[in-house]
């Protein structure tokens, strides 16, 4: 039997769902979110500063290249929650790293920054479908029970592939130059992750009917699904609690983006030197990575919302850090991102979680594409925020800027968000 794209059908009633029962392929779609977060890393450390240096641009110039990789990975984000209802998840994910072949050597090699920019446009379609595919994938296979711990191992390997990259490209780039060959690990990333998305990931579609089948059965038999436009309805406005879940996902990666276009530029002006930003941007994502091993588990413990509103307290205080530390900026970047890594490690899998929780398992890729449409939009907003703050005043009053949205949001999140995941009688919306 085969289902409407060709591929084969498996019947429910062959798969279990649990973390144990697929620990295999759960483990496989973590080293392959491992080499998708690694994509990203390639930019952290050295890219700004090839703007800033090597092209000689001003601040807001720099911003773009992270507007159009957040835009673009926003709008994949959004798409890609549509098309896993026409194509099976394993064939997003393989189209997903076929459109990241380019990108290591158009940053490599670019001889103005607008091949940068481009190459970021694929970036962020390459992150859009490969990061969208984990994430749904391990949902798929967990079910329920455990998905804040799933969410959390998933980040984790995306993260933590970011900081190694932006530590190993901040020391290859002292010693070998900002270009090309920090940019061209890129390319043993793409390799690798393409071979086991093609070789030896398996289709995850069977699990999430059976989770569907196993999930209020009166609800599940309702039909049609709800929609794509539905669903951004839902997580953008209509619903209230939703919506704060993805204003807090749009103002973490705001902050993110914000630092990743300016922190290395404010260091090496503070006299920080190449391989000491190397280490303070590597030691935010691996905190980030490292924290969501406990706190995704937290959030299954605890819930989703303080997890959400501690932390957009701890990143709002880490950003303040960094800059009321700049006359010892090496160690004030690296107190600053400590908290920035901790607040982030708490936020990042609660919201996810708490999207999942929210929805019927038949919705669940339109919700989650939803949300992370707005959360990546974050990038872009954050680096047109900072660049065009640090044109009008200075680096500082950007980051500063950053800081005062933070901890507004975690008040929204405070007064707005319900938690689905403690009070599982009471629906979050009209949408199951």
């Amino acid at each position: 039997m085969t289902g409407p794209d060709g591929t084969p059908k498996v019947a429910t009633a062959s798969v279990r769902l649990g973390l144990r029962e697929n620990v295999v392929q759960f483990s496989l779609l973590a080293v392959v979110n491992l080499f998708v977060g690694g994509m990203v890393g390639l930019e952290r450390t050295v890219t700004p500063l090839v703007g800033a240096e090597v092209f000689g641009l001003g601040d807001l110039t720099i911003a773009l290249f992270v507007v159009a990789f957040g835009l673009t990975k926003a709008v994949t984000n959004l798409v890609g929650g549509a098309v896993v209802g026409r194509f099976t998840r394993r064939r997003v994910l393989v189209v997903g790293w076929l459109v990241g072949l380019p990108v290591p050597f158009m940053l490599a090699f670019a001889t103005s920054w607008w091949w940068v920019v481009a190459a970021n446009v694929l970036l962020g379609v390459n992150q859009g479908l490969t990061w969208s595919m984990t994430v749904n994938m391990k949902i798929d296979l967990v079910g329920p029970s455990r998905r804040g711990l799933a969410l959390g191992i998933n980040e984790t390997a995306g993260y933590l592939g970011v900081a190694l990259t932006a530590l190993a490209t901040g020391y290859l780039a002292t010693s070998y130059g900002l270009q090309p060959i920090p940019e061209l690990l890129g390319a043993c990333y793409v390799v690798a992750g393409l071979a086991l998305a093609v070789t030896v990931v398996r289709d995850t579609g069977a699990h999430a009917r059976l989770e569907a089948a196993q999930h209020r059965p009166a609800a599940a038999s309702q039909e049609p699904s709800p929609g794509l436009a539905h669903m951004f309805a839902q997580v953008s406005w209509r619903d209230r609690s939703l919506a704060s879940i993805s204003q807090a996902g749009l103002v973490n990666n705001l902050n993110d983006g914000l630092t990743w276009v300016l922190l290395p530029v404010l260091l090496v002006r503070s006299g920080v030197a190449l391989d000491g930003v190397g280490i303070i941007k590597a030691l935010y994502p691996f905190m980030w990575a490292v924290g969501m091993l406990g706190t995704g588990h937290l959030a299954d413990r605890i819930g989703r919302k303080v997890p959400v509103v501690v932390g957009m307290a701890v990143q709002a205080v880490g950003l303040v850090v960094i800059v009321a530390g700049l006359s010892h900026a090496f160690v004030a970047g690296l107190v600053g991102s400590f908290l920035l890594g901790i607040g982030t490690a708490l936020v990042y899998p609660a919201l996810l979680a708490a999207i999942s929780d929210a929805v019927h398992p038949t919705a669940r890729a339109a919700a989650l594409g939803g949300y992370r449409f707005w959360r990546d939009t974050g990038y872009a907003i954050g680096a047109l925020v900072g660049g065009v703050t640090a044109a009008l005043a200075s680096l500082q009053a950007a980051v500063l800027v950053a800081a005062v949205l933070t901890a507004a949001s975690g008040l929204w999140s405070l007064v707005a968000m319900h938690d689905p995941h403690r009070d599982r009688r009471r629906p979050t919306s009209d949408m199951i």
